[in-house]
């Protein structure tokens, strides 16, 4: 999803790349696409947010970040969580899938792809330190519930594959 196509108006993106997700700190919260409006009404910011799954607990590391980097600018912010529609990974920008494979986490496959690489059914999922297609599920859950880990059969490296939700 493009950020043309959002409701934020275009003098808040500068403070709202700065704000990183803490879990993947390579992306900020515009490259992971969890930003559904961002707009100034009578001097305070007013951020809908949509969390990358139900429960996720970055949400509230993300909303506190949002509130102080607004600070730093003399802005107060109120955010507010939005769950529908639910956030996809269709959403992570281009931008975002690159920096995510060079930070070692392996860009989202499509729904049907998804299901059948973590069922054991394919290999698709290409290891991000050598790029062999190589690989295998070690577990459903990564470093955080939305990734799995997997592990490269030709290099032996494992690394981290961001699960596809929609």
């Amino acid at each position: 999803m493009n950020i043309e196509s959002l409701n934020i108006e275009s003098h808040l993106i500068p403070t709202l790349e700065t704000v990183s997700d803490p879990e993947i700190p390579v992306l900020t919260v515009l490259d992971l696409g969890v930003i559904r409006e961002a707009v100034e009404k009578d001097g305070i910011i007013q951020i809908k947010l949509t969390p990358t799954y139900s429960g996720c607990p970055a949400m509230d590391v993300i909303s506190d970040d949002l509130k102080a980097a607004f600070a730093t600018i003399g802005k107060e912010v109120n955010v507010e969580l939005v769950l529908a529609p639910a956030w996809s990974t269709d959403w992570i920008s281009e931008e975002g899938l690159q920096k995510m494979e060079e930070y070692g986490i392996a860009r989202p496959l499509s729904e049907t792809a998804d299901k059948d690489v973590l069922l054991g059914q394919k290999k698709l999922v290409k290891c991000t330190n050598c790029g062999s297609t190589n690989t295998h599920l070690v577990s459903q859950f990564g470093s955080t519930a939305c990734k799995a880990l997997f592990k490269c059969d030709d290099c032996q490296e494992p690394f981290d594959y961001f699960k596809c939700l929609k």
